[in-house]
């Protein structure tokens, strides 16, 4: 039989295939023998006993159960060498992923699920803040990953008094009789609070944690501001910081704008812990603490369940005087000077500051030193506040001026407690001292002034007391009950009149008479607050949830008379209700 050159490439086509399979089996084998290596290695490396695996078969039936065998081990163990350092490193930026702690770690952990919304704590972050530590990670930059936060907001603001205020209201400003706002009703829409948070974390060792965090929305407003065209309100800070924490140590390290660590906390004394009450109204409640500035905070825990903080803030002071006073003029004589000492305590903001606004001469910054315990039957801390305020005077006759500083500050405590079952809790703050006006949201005054020009701090009380209940997993209630009263800091000049604040020789008559003059001084602002939120969407493309609340406030002035000898005691309430829509598109 004659063979055909077809033929004999046929035959040399059969010797390469065969022998290829001879290599391919070959190379089974091989793969066979270091993947049952490398689990042993990895299994005792783990304390597991290496589970014991059959020879490598070389017979003609060994490669389908080396397919087998390799198929099963490499099933087995991707888990056990997802953090192998002979594996690839993580890619500059990725997708979706979360990074291992250690700083050898190079292989993406598995990123965690989005976890629903929580309303069962007395101060939920998903209301107060933007929860966005519950998130996973968007995306990664390295070896740091960042999550995004916040939520979208529509609020309908109504008040029974009108001051022309969008959605936070300035407690102090409710008019009185006498102004032709009193009695007529104000009603707003606005997405201003929509918020935006991001938190970049990265742990360079599995006890070290650095996290950095900014969050902010829309209740700033620039010059051109209006809403006449388009509602323009301008992006604003409200926190942007960053932190260090060694867990071995129990350190804490935060620098940057974040709440004062006057302000009550829920948990320990970290920040996104704070105990803020879950309210509508961007001005919170009167009676709380409540203020964001730049700090260096330095805190210190054992085992989680004591805490120990210091910080070092830096707000601005309020002064208030019964007469028009501004920085640089004379207040009345005393005495038998013809002339009073002049004054300077603020400037205009400079470069990066509001030209608008005054800025006081604040000589260091305030030191608050808090303690917190946690324990099984709730949270408690007690606080002490440092305050110092500066002024420069020209005494009467003097051809010079010499600088004064005055001495104020105060002691606080909050708690936050469950009442017998998880579904209620009770929290609670309170703070005494002189000087302290500015920590909370009616800004009662700080200082005034004193017969020789010195800045005096004024006396104050301040406490809100709050039950927060959840009937339901997805539904939050709140009432609330807080208090600002403030005491007196006169004197009697040359000219027989009171100076200072707490006056009473004013002649309030015209507080309860339309178009007539009122310069009453606030005593004290007492207010109830009621509301709730309702979780009612919830899914993959993330929740809906409404609020709807009431407050009323009474504000109360220090005594005068009405021209005729008779004492007066000016009032005046008011009035808001809130209906509140969010969505969180990142729960």
């Amino acid at each position: 039989m004659t063979v055909g050159a077809g033929d004999v490439a046929y035959a040399e086509d059969d010797d390469d295939l065969a022998a290829i399979k001879a290599q391919i089996r070959q190379l089974e084998g091989r793969v066979l023998a270091i993947e049952n290596r490398r689990h042993e290695r990895l299994s005792q490396e783990r304390g597991r006993l290496p589970s014991p695996e059959r020879n490598v078969r070389s017979s003609s039936g060994a490669k389908a159960a080396s397919s087998r065998m390799v198929t099963r081990n490499m099933t087995a163990s991707k888990s056990d060498i997802a953090f192998h350092d002979e594996q690839k490193p993580v890619p500059f930026f990725h997708m979706g992923a979360s990074f291992p702690t250690g700083m050898n770690s190079r292989q993406p952990a598995s990123a965690p699920e989005k976890q629903g919304m929580d309303l069962s704590s007395s101060s939920p972050l998903a209301i107060t803040q933007t929860d966005v530590d519950r998130l996973p990670p968007v995306f990664s930059i390295g070896n740091i990953s960042v999550k995004i936060g916040g939520f979208l907001e529509l609020s309908n603001i109504w008040r029974d008094s009108n001051m022309t205020s969008g959605p936070a209201t300035a407690w102090n400003n409710f008019p009185y009789a006498n102004s032709p706002n009193h009695g007529l009703s104000e009603e707003r829409l606005s997405s201003q609070l929509s918020r935006l948070s991001t938190l970049l974390e990265a742990n360079p060792t599995p006890s070290t944690r650095l996290q950095a965090y900014i969050e902010s929305d829309f209740g700033g407003a620039g010059g051109t501001t209006n809403s006449v065209q388009v509602n323009g309100y301008t992006p604003r800070l409200r926190q942007g910081y960053f932190t260090f924490t060694q867990n071995d140590w129990g350190f804490h390290l935060l620098m940057g704008q974040a709440w004062s660590l006057t302000t009550a906390y829920a948990k320990g004394v970290l920040p996104r812990s704070e105990q803020l009450p879950a309210v509508t109204d961007n001005n919170q409640i009167p009676g709380i603490t409540f203020t964001r500035v730049p700090q260096i905070r330095i805190g210190k825990d054992w085992g989680q369940k004591y805490w120990l903080a210091l910080s070092i803030e830096d707000p601005q002071a309020t002064v208030a005087y019964s007469s028009s006073m501004t920085s640089g003029g004379r207040l009345p004589a005393v005495g038998a000077e013809s002339e009073g000492p002049r004054v300077y305590y603020s400037n205009s903001g400079g470069v990066l500051l509001n030209p608008e606004t005054q800025y006081t001469d604040n000589p260091v910054p305030d030191i608050v030193l808090k303690g917190a315990v946690d324990t099984s039957s709730g949270h408690y801390e007690v606080f002490g506040l440092a305050r110092w305020f500066r002024s420069v005077i020209q005494s009467p006759g003097a051809s010079h001026t010499h600088k004064d500083t005055q001495f104020g500050g105060g002691v606080g405590g909050a708690m936050t407690v469950p009442l017998g079952t998880p579904k209620l809790q009770l929290a609670g703050n309170i703070i005494a001292g002189e000087g302290i006006g500015r920590y909370g949201p009616s800004l009662l005054p700080d200082t005034t002034f004193n017969s020789r020009g010195q800045l005096t701090p004024i006396p104050e009380l301040r406490g809100a007391l709050g039950l927060i209940g959840h009937p339901d997993k997805s539904v939050l209630l709140y009432a609330y009950g807080g208090v600002e009263t403030a005491g007196r800091r006169r004197y009697t000049a040359a000219d027989g009149h009171q100076y200072g604040y707490g006056v009473s020789d004013q002649n309030l008559g015209g507080c309860d008479v339309e178009f007539g003059t009122c310069n009453a001084q606030t005593r004290t602002l007492a207010s109830f607050t009621t509301g709730g939120w309702w979780h009612f969407l919830d899914g993959q493309w993330g929740s809906v949830m409404g609020g709807v609340q009431y407050t009323y406030i009474r504000k109360f002035a220090f005594r005068g008379n009405d021209g005729m000898g008779n004492s007066v005691y000016p009032t005046t309430s008011g009035n808001t209700v809130y209906v509140t829509f969010r969505y969180l598109p990142f729960q």
